[in-house]
């Protein structure tokens, strides 16, 4: 599918996720996100695609629509159906398995494919695509395993996630916020938060050759429309007045990210703030 015809498909399946009960106009922008990095891959009618970090389906609906009636979308998340909200994985995949793209797609939800018993056999797949999901990872060594795990289930890899060296000083908001949250887990206070484990484009290039993969392209992703810095900015700021999950870091930690959070609140200015930029890497 080419981009012109996948970009005009954006309104009719942003509408028809669950999320757009609630904001449609976020979720049109979030969908024209993908649709736009889908219609710039090589994804043809009929492929099958294995989608790790699924989540609520955002690129499950685009990879569904590129793939058309003859394909086949297999959507693997490690969070329950549960998770999730205003509208939970499951009830966003309800949604989708019941509307004209169910037919195509396959969730698996609370599933890991670091588990023995989830297994495919050699080149089941074309294509294999994790998008915005990796900082989820709660460590780069379990990226490193799922990498190296899924290496010979399909023939090509497309990876895109955020970038950590900002373009631009409005964009420096939500660095820091990417950064409290990750140093908040990395120094031992695990939550349930979309940022777990940040790392920097340089590192997962490094990382793709040690577990069997060879890097084809690395090329920039527009994100000026998306809004995750006005969202992580907030849960940045909530993070650092749950006293609970503070308590268990060490002080002088807690002195860093405290000194950090008087920058991010001086930086951040409410719902304008810009994300960070992205990129895709695509290997073989």
């Amino acid at each position: 599918m080419n981009h012109s015809d996948l970009l005009a498909k954006a309104p009719s399946l942003a509408a028809g996720m669950a999320a757009a009960d609630h904001s449609p106009d976020t979720q049109l922008s979030q969908t024209r996100h993908r649709a736009a990095l889908v219609a710039s891959w090589h994804i043809a009618p009929g492929s099958t695609v294995l989608e790790l970090g699924c989540g609520q389906g955002d690129m499950t609906a685009v990879l569904a629509e590129a793939v058309g009636p003859q394909g086949r979308v297999v959507a693997i998340d490690v969070a329950p159906p549960s998770y999730g909200e205003p509208v939970t994985l499951g009830e966003s995949a309800a949604r989708l398995t019941a509307g004209p793209l169910g037919p195509r797609i396959d969730f698996h939800f609370g599933t890991d494919v670091l588990d023995p018993s989830v297994d495919f056999p050699e080149n089941t797949f074309d294509h294999v695509v994790l998008t915005h999901c990796s900082w989820y990872f709660t460590s780069l060594e379990q990226l490193h395993n799922t990498l190296a795990r899924i290496r010979p289930w399909a023939q090509r890899l497309w990876f895109t996630e955020w970038d950590l060296t900002p373009t631009t000083a409005n964009q420096l908001a939500h660095l820091l916020a990417v950064l409290i949250q990750g140093q908040t887990e990395a120094a031992g206070s695990h939550g349930e938060g979309n940022i777990r484990t940040p790392f920097s484009r340089e590192h997962l290039l490094r990382l793709l050759p040690e577990t069997g993969w060879t890097t084809d392209t690395n090329t920039p992703v527009d994100t000026e429309q998306l809004q995750d810095a006005d969202w992580e900015i907030p849960a940045t700021l909530d993070l650092m007045q749950n006293e609970k999950r503070l308590a268990t870091l060490p002080q002088p930690v807690q002195h860093l990210l405290h000194s950090q959070t008087d920058i991010l609140r001086a930086l951040a200015t409410p719902h304008s703030n810009h994300t960070l930029p992205a990129y895709t890497i695509t290997a073989h």
